[in-house]
């Protein structure tokens, strides 16, 4: 019986692991990818014109 509590914490991993994998390809484009893109580069523009405008803050 030693052999089975020793292989089912490694079994149950494996199992949440494939699990997490699955999840993570699943949610990975679809209908989710364009609002998941339009945030990103919303978030990547706002940074870029902080940037932008603390340079022009400095050079003048």
């Amino acid at each position: 019986m030693d052999y089975v509590s020793a292989l089912v914490p490694p079994v149950v991993m494996a199992a949440f692991f494939i699990g997490l994998i699955r999840v993570i390809v699943k949610t990975q484009g679809g209908a989710n990818k364009a609002k998941e893109d339009a945030a990103v580069d919303a978030a990547l523009a706002r940074a870029e014109n902080s940037r932008q405008a603390s340079t022009a803050k400095s050079d003048a």
